[in-house]
């Protein structure tokens, strides 16, 4: 007899506007949102309740969660600002601006994408619309260096080993910095040259056609995934910066209603299999296996826009955001909500492996 399908629950006080990042805390069952109402909320996935709602007074369009042994949620403004949430002081501190207010135009100003640099959690990597890729002491809450992108940055990802990040900008450049040395920067600050620890190793155009949405890479590290406003997903290596895959690149269409064409919004892996789930503004989240090219499951079809997905620390449970991203302009549309759903093995699973 099949398994029935587990069905996404819905977390109480949802955010009131975009619902832009979703964060498990570590191995908990935290789960941390931010959005444009300017609120950072954090809720318990198991009890589905609200712990946390604080208001961080303009709008978040990033977060960053620490490692185990910290609860600690780190936020990106459409100001540039950059804040720390201590959960368990219920503390707000101020960790430093992306982008010079005195030299950038107010609209360039957000802190875009947000991620950690180092095993520890204690270096943050920020990018922003300024076009800029910045390191960050959370020690200290210092910036620690700050260097050009070829454009306007819409997602970022840090390897596993956190040997690289990865920064999708505008005009399809996927930007790869290398990020091996950068421990020389918390180490021996004073006495290091920033332009000789952290540099673009490869800068690369996406070969998807359209403007990327969302990019993360592989667990193993040997690719990764792209996403593009035009409904493609796009499997890519890392054979130019030395890493062997002996694979071709390839790309596939999803999100897709009849002659409709939506958006892929969002990439998460699983952090067990190594397969992905993708979010579209079409409502569905569906999970792949990147490695036989092949679609696992469609798990999910939600009121409006899938803005974000993140699986938990083990991938039994996926957090999913419906919330209109705007696709189709200004108009009417459901409420943002956030859901959460129980994830079962068959579903994310990669194609021919037994139990």
């Amino acid at each position: 007899m099949a398994q029935p399908l587990p069905i996404p629950k819905p977390l109480p006080s949802p955010p009131t506007d975009g619902i832009t990042s979703l964060s498990y805390l570590a191995t908990t069952s935290l789960l941390a949102s931010s959005s444009w109402d300017g609120s950072l909320r954090i809720h318990d996935a198991a009890a589905k309740s609200c712990v946390v709602s604080k208001s961080l007074e303009r709008p978040l369009l990033s977060l960053a969660t620490q490692k185990e042994g910290s609860e600690s949620v780190f936020c990106g403004g459409i100001d540039g600002s950059i804040q720390k949430f201590d959960v368990q002081n219920d503390s707000i501190s101020f960790i430093g601006v992306h982008s010079d207010a005195s030299t950038s135009a107010e609209k360039k100003l957000a802190c875009s994408c947000l991620a950690f640099a180092n095993d520890e959690s204690t270096l943050l990597a920020s990018a922003g619309w300024n076009g800029k890729f910045s390191l960050w002491d959370v020690r200290w809450n210092k910036r620690v260096t700050s260097i050009d992108l070829p454009g306007k940055a819409f997602d970022m990802d840090v390897s596993s080993d956190f040997k690289m990040a990865v920064v999708a900008s505008s005009g399809r450049r996927n930007s790869f910095i290398d990020l091996r040395a950068s421990k020389v920067l918390l180490d021996d600050q004073e006495n290091t040259s920033e332009d000789e620890v952290v540099k673009i190793m490869l800068d690369r155009e996406s070969s998807l056609k359209y403007q990327t949405r969302c990019v993360r890479f592989f667990p193993n590290g040997v690719g990764l995934a792209v996403g593009s406003i035009e409904g493609r997903v796009a499997i890519e290596y890392l054979d130019d910066v030395g890493i062997a895959s002996g694979k071709k690149k390839y790309a596939f269409k999803c999100h897709r209603i009849s002659d409709t064409i939506y958006p892929v919004n969002t990439i998460a892996f699983h952090p067990q299999f190594g397969t992905f789930a993708t979010g579209g503004a079409d409502g569905t989240v569906v999970t792949w296996d990147g490695n036989s090219k092949k679609k696992i499951s469609a798990i999910a079809k939600l009121p409006t826009s899938v803005a974000c997905v993140a699986f938990n620390y083990d991938g039994t449970q996926i957090a999913m955001a419906s919330s209109y991203t705007f696709e189709e302009g200004e108009r009417d549309h459901p409420r943002d909500e956030i859901f959460v759903r129980d994830v079962l093995e068959s579903e994310v699973k990669p194609k021919g492996v037994s139990k």
